[in-house]
C-alpha cells in the first residue's frame, strides 16, 4: 500500500476490512522424483473438450508438471523450462502425409520465484485458451485433427520412466501444487484420499514447506568471512545471488597447505571461475559460463562448485 497524502502533522490514517469466505486448499509437495499419475478407467482416453487448472509455486527452473501421451502419437505436456512456462500439444500427425501436428506455446518468466503461479488450460477442438496469472493466450493447434487420445494416464509431476529418450532427458517437477483439476477431477482431494497411487520412487506430501533463507546484502566494502574446514580434502559450495552490476567478486578462498586459491567471480555478466594451483605445471584453470545480467534485470541464480585436491 502506498499512501497519497499525509496530514499535516505527518501521519496518515487508515482503515482496512477485509470480507472473503474460507477457503481450503489442496496442497502436494513434490520432491523431484515422485510422480502421480491419473489413470484412465477404460484405458484410453479421447477428448474433443479439456479444462485442465491447477496452482504451482517453485524455486526450480526445469521439471514437468503434466505429461500425457497416447500411442497414436498425441501427446500434452505442461512444463517449465528456463523458468518459462512451455505447452506443447499434438492432437494427431500422419507420418506418411503433410500433417504435422506438434504446437508450443512458452509464456511468462522467472517463474522460479517461489511464488504461487496458476494456470488454466481450456481446449475445445483445435481451440486453445492458456491462461497464466490472469495473462490469456489463444491460439490453434497445428493439424487437422480435433480429439485427443492419450493412454492409460495422465501424469502430474513428472514423466513415469519408460525407456524412451524423452522419459530420462527430462527433469520431473519440484515444489508445491494446489487444487489440481482434471477435467472436473479433483487431483490432489483424490491423492490425499489415496485414490490415487503415485510411484514407488520418491516421496509425496500434503503440505507446502516453506525454504528456510536468509538473504545477505553486499554493499561495495563488505563481505562475509567463513572459517574453512581442516583436514578436508573436498571444497564444495552452493549459493543463490542476484545482482544489478556485471561485475563483482562473489567468493574467494586459500587452499590448505598452501596448494593455491579459486576464485568466483561475475565477469562482464558471466559468472567466471578461477582455480589457480601453486604444485602443478599447469598453474591456472579458468572457466567462464552463463550470462546472469540482461537488460538490467536482476535474477536469482544458483552456483555451485566441487574441488578436491589431486
Amino acid at each position: 500500500m502506498v499512501p497519497l497524502d499525509w496530514n499535516g502533522e505527518g501521519r496518515i490514517g487508515l482503515r482496512i476490512e477485509v470480507y472473503g469466505c474460507s477457503y481450503w486448499a489442496d496442497v502436494i509437495s513434490f520432491d523431484g522424483h515422485v510422480v502421480l499419475p491419473y489413470r484412465f478407467r477404460n484405458k484410453k482416453m479421447k477428448t474433443l473438450k479439456d479444462v485442465i487448472a491447477l496452482k504451482f509455486k517453485t524455486t526450480e527452473s526445469e521439471g514437468v508438471i503434466l505429461h500425457g501421451e497416447g500411442q497414436q502419437g498425441d501427446y500434452i505436456t505442461l512444463e517449465l523450462k528456463k523458468a518459462k512456462l512451455v505447452f506443447s500439444l499434438n492432437l494427431g500427425s500422419n507420418q506418411l502425409g503433410p500433417i504435422y501436428g506438434h504446437t508450443s506455446v512458452t509464456m511468462g518468466s522467472l517463474l522460479d520465484d517461489h511464488h504461487w503461479h496458476s494456470v488454466v488450460i481450456e481446449r475445445q477442438g483445435r481451440s486453445i485458451n492458456l491462461t497464466l496469472d490472469r495473462s490469456m493466450q489463444h491460439f490453434r493447434t497445428n493439424g487437422e485433427f480435433d480429439y485427443l487420445d492419450l493412454d492409460y494416464e495422465i501424469t502430474f509431476g513428472g514423466i513415469p520412466f519408460s525407456g524412451k529418450p524423452s522419459s530420462s532427458s527430462r527433469k520431473n517437477f519440484k515444489g508445491c501444487m494446489e487444487s489440481i483439476n482434471y477435467n472436473g477431477n479433483n487431483i490432489t482431494d483424490l491423492a490425499r484420499r489415496k485414490k490415487l497411487e503415485p510411484s514407488n520412487v520418491g516421496n509425496l506430501s500434503f503440505s507446502c514447506v516453506e525454504p528456510y533463507t536468509v538473504p545477505v546484502f553486499f554493499n561495495a566494502t563488505s563481505y562475509l568471512e567463513v572459517p574453512g574446514r581442516l583436514d578436508q580434502d573436498l571444497f564444495s559450495v552452493s549459493f543463490q545471488f542476484r545482482t544489478w552490476n556485471p561485475s563483482g567478486l562473489l567468493l574467494f578462498s586459500h587452499f590448505a597447505d598452501n596448494l593455491g586459491n579459486v576464485e568466483i567471480d561475475l565477469t562482464e555478466s558471466k559468472v567466471a571461475v578461477h582455480i589457480n594451483i601453486t604444485q602443478t605445471k599447469m598453474s591456472q584453470i579458468d572457466i567462464s559460463s552463463g550470462f546472469v545480467f540482461l537488460y538490467g534485470m536482476a535474477v536469482w541464480t544458483f552456483t555451485e562448485r566441487d574441488s578436491r585436491k589431486r
